[in-house]
């Protein structure tokens, strides 16, 4: 079975948030590249295996439902959680790992 991947707009602007927090500490050019790489990352990770086997990854709670993907990137990486409906995976948020909670 596949799902269709969604994103919430709370998980979109985590995105945007992500991205400008990257290119605000970024020094050089391709510190600039490098913020696109990582958005790029997240959205192909979440796209790719949330789209095939959304149930296999941790769970969030005691929820069946809603789950966490871990996206590494570099020496550290990304969380994306999500809630899986009928056919449908929605991404709820997304956070640096080294963040301490999703905003």
């Amino acid at each position: 079975m596949s799902f269709q991947v969604r994103w919430s707009a709370a998980a979109r602007a985590d995105l945007l948030r992500l991205h400008d927090f990257l290119l605000d500490r970024a020094q050089t050019v391709e510190d600039l590249g490098a913020a696109d790489l990582a958005i790029a990352a997240v959205e192909h990770a979440v796209a790719n295996q949330l789209s095939r086997t959304p149930f296999i990854f941790r769970r969030v709670g005691a929820s069946l439902t809603t789950r966490e993907l871990i996206i590494p990137h570099g020496t550290t990486g990304y969380v994306a959680r999500y809630e899986i409906l009928p056919e449908i995976v929605l991404i709820l948020g997304v956070r640096h790992q080294r963040e301490e909670d999703y905003h």
